[in-house]
């Protein structure tokens, strides 16, 4: 991986570790479809007057259909699942679940035949898998089965995504698939929302929603476009491995969350495997050969 897919795979696995907390703090309050609908309103309007001034929706919603699955998978039914599972989850045990996705994704891209893996990047996807199942196993409470399969939901969503931009959405403007795919999202939440509304929003919540409608929405899905078009789609998930690390350490230190057993062993071997699984395959090309690399979002540049 380059430099620059380096920088962008350490910031996206910070930015995107940091909503766990978040989320935490706001479903205390709020309804998690409250929640989802204020991050995702939000972090659109932020992205609304760039998109306009660029001219990058129409061509989006022209191609409406992908748009519409991206929204349902990336966004709509994994923020309000997570939010649901953090009523009862703590921020890091959801956190750790997450870091399955690239796992998921490394069946889907294989059946695809989008990318080819050697042993070193599948051994490395598999002592990642083996970290989180370690922490699993040692820490968490497997009692609340519609909670863990909210979040199950939200991996193979999670992997889905990243699949759908590079096969339908690559050529179109980033600003413009991110801020679409938001409103659509603050669009299909709003009656629902509206019903659930409260009475009273108490300052935490409301800061909260805020942070992952600014930090962890609209600034870090212009990341990720990025990470994507440098790294590709199976590897780009593979930074679902890092955020843990920064959802242990929020969730310890912010929420007086437990630091575990399992959390000390599990997760060196969870960073472990993320740096072999994003190694770029060692396969000759040949004529047979499956490029391991995507093409590049249009309007980023390419490494």
């Amino acid at each position: 991986m380059t430099r620059r897919g380096w920088a962008l795979f350490l910031a996206m696995g910070v930015i995107w570790g940091v909503p766990y907390a978040m989320i935490r703090i706001a479903v205390e309050d709020l309804d998690p479809i409250v929640v989802a609908f204020g991050r995702t309103l939000i972090g659109g309007l932020l992205l609304l007057p760039i998109a306009l001034y660029t001219k990058a929706l129409a061509p989006v919603f022209r191609r409406w259909r992908p748009l519409l699955l991206y929204t349902l998978v990336e966004i709509t039914g994994p923020w309000f699942l997570i939010g649901y599972a953090e009523t009862t989850l703590n921020s890091s045990t959801v956190g750790l679940l997450i870091a399955a996705v690239p796992l998921i994704t490394v069946v889907i891209v294989t059946k695809l035949g989008h990318e080819r893996f050697d042993a070193r990047r599948v051994a490395g996807l598999l002592v990642g898998f083996a970290g989180v199942a370690t922490l699993v196993g040692l820490d968490i409470d497997l009692s609340n089965p519609a909670a863990i399969g909210a979040i199950g939901l939200t991996t193979i969503g999670y992997a889905v995504g990243p699949i759908v931009i590079n096969r339908a959405l690559a050529d179109l403007p980033p600003m413009g698939v991110v801020a679409g795919s938001l409103l659509l999202a603050a669009a299909i939440y709003a009656p629902f929302a509206g019903w659930l509304w409260p009475s009273r929003i108490t300052a935490d919540s409301a800061w909260s929603v805020l942070g992952l409608a600014v930090v962890c929405t609209a600034s870090a899905f212009l990341f990720f476009f990025a990470l994507i078009a440098e790294v590709g789609p199976a590897r780009a998930t593979v930074v679902t491995y890092i955020n843990p690390a920064v959802a242990i350490l929020l969730g310890v230190t912010a929420l007086d969350e437990p630091l575990t057993a399992g959390m000390l062993i599990g997760f060196p071997l969870v960073v472990l495997g993320s740096f072999f699984g994003t190694a770029r395959s060692r396969d000759k090309a040949g004529p047979d050969a499956v490029p391991t690399a995507p093409k590049a979002v249009a309007g980023l540049p390419e490494r």
